[in-house]
């Protein structure tokens, strides 16, 4: 299914640039059909005549249709969306929420009308180089420069980077998928249990903070009747997410700058082994096939110890009235080990294509900007600007000084979970083979060289 989902995908971005070229529905007609030939004066028709090209004035009713993620922060960006239309009474905003994996292939649909069904659009990380090099966006350097008190630059660095293509701001960042490593804390500050720990590993429990600590507090909690490690192998974007992790601690990349295959390495394998070290020792049974939303199933329900996920999981099973029940309260975040953490992040855009921009610039430049952004968070959205994760008022109205300083910890020290405009193909690709090595269907020799064939044929076919 997935093969069939990158071919049509390759069909639509090659369609959309063959009409680009053609006809100029996506992108900026080329500068010299703006002016009419000499000898076709009736090709030049006035302005006033093709009022449907023109941004809608002002006072105009308009309704925006919003593509969305049916995740918490889209219901809270829902609540939020009624002060908008109340302070902007002929902006109506209409939504279009659903799961993920439904979302690409709409987007990309809508990229390729003359006019597309969706003025406002969310980009994952993934899509981030691909959608501004296929012309599917708007470039909104003005918008934000020409914004009073908007703060472009409070955005944290490394989420803010990739809204940026060739110097100009092509996104704006919506909320962080940064991962972080979640325990529970009550576990670690037992006495019997660290007095145990204390005698078998000559050292105190303690979180750890690199992948050899996390090998042996996995199995230590395995030996003590609970899971270790809450993980998620599941073949495509789940295991590629949590895995990456592990290659950061050990020093490793999957490409570097120029897309080159990088991961057929002894960091690589390092990271491998201690995984699946890991899976097979420490990890619940049978759970080669889990997710992020099994894991955290099964850190709520006592029967893991530790994750690496989402760092806005913390709330989550922190909330009294969530699944966690009496174990509300009892989970703390860390950085992963190692410090280096894959950053995942969401990003409000405007189509290329969408006739509401300066409309649809004003819900996002509203939605962003650092008074509604600290409502949004204060609420359990998860943060990206600096200010707002610094601020006692969030502190003490959301989750606490100590996890918005770490998440704060988190999110200036990661990487992407992919770059480049095959991003998303490969980060699947890749996760796939790390699942066949894991279960056994591979070496890690031969799945790392898959892997890099794969990438290889990927990027420079």
């Amino acid at each position: 299914m997935r093969s069939k989902l990158f071919l049509f995908t390759s069909i639509l971005i090659l369609l959309s640039l063959v009409l680009a070229a053609c006809n100029g529905a996506a992108t900026q007609a080329p500068a010299e059909t703006a002016a009419p030939a000499a000898e076709e004066p009736a090709a030049e028709e006035p302005a006033a005549e093709e009022p449907a090209a023109k941004e809608p004035a002002a006072e105009e009713e308009v309704t925006l249709t919003i593509i969305i993620e049916q995740v918490p922060d889209y219901d809270i960006v829902a609540e939020l969306t009624k002060q908008f239309e109340q302070e902007n009474p002929n902006i109506k905003i209409a939504f279009d929420a659903m799961p993920y994996d439904a979302m690409r292939d709409k987007i990309l649909t809508s990229f390729l009308a003359p006019e597309g069904t969706y003025d406002i659009i969310i980009v994952d990380n993934p899509w981030m180089d691909e959608f501004p090099a296929a012309g599917f966006l708007a470039d909104l350097t003005e918008y934000v420069n020409n914004t009073p008190d908007y703060n472009f630059e409070d955005f944290v660095e490394p989420v803010r980077e990739l809204s940026v293509q060739d110097g100009k701001i092509m996104s704006i960042p919506y909320y962080n998928y940064a991962l972080g490593l979640i325990v529970r804390q009550d576990l670690f500050d037992d006495q019997s249990l660290r007095d145990k720990f204390q005698a078998e590993y000559g050292r105190e429990l303690t979180v750890p903070t690199t992948l050899d600590e996390y090998l042996e507090v996995g199995k230590f909690f395995k030996a003590n009747g609970i899971a270790g490690a809450a993980m998620q192998p599941q073949r495509g974007y789940k295991i590629n997410e949590e895995w990456k992790n592990w290659l950061y601690a050990e020093g490793g990349n999957i490409m570097d700058a120029d897309g080159k295959p990088v991961i057929n390495s002894d960091a690589a394998r390092k990271a491998l082994e201690k995984y699946i070290e890991m899976y097979n020792s420490a990890a619940p049974e049978n759970s080669i096939n889990w997710g992020f939303d099994d894991a955290l199933r099964s850190m709520a329900a006592g029967e893991s110890a530790t994750m690496i996920s989402y760092n806005w999981m913390l709330p989550t099973l922190n909330n009294p009235e969530g699944q966690a029940g009496e174990l509300a309260g009892k989970f703390q975040l860390y950085p992963v080990p190692g410090g280096k953490a894959v950053l995942g992040a969401w990003y409000w855009a405007i189509p290329a294509n969408s006739v509401n921009k300066d409309a649809a610039w004003k819900y996002i430049a509203w939605l962003t900007s650092p008074a509604i952004d600290k409502q949004r968070v204060i609420l359990g959205g998860a943060p990206t600007r600096v200010s707002v994760m610094n601020d006692p008022e969030v502190w003490e109205k959301g989750y606490g000084e100590n996890y918005y300083k770490t998440v704060n910890t988190i999110l200036s020290n990661c990487e992407p979970l992919g770059r480049g405009v095959h991003a998303d193909e490969i980060s699947i690709e890749v996760g796939n083979y790390l699942n066949s090595i894991v279960v056994g269907e591979m070496t890690i020799d031969e799945g790392l060289a898959a892997i890099e064939a794969k990438i290889n044929e990927i990027n420079f076919k």
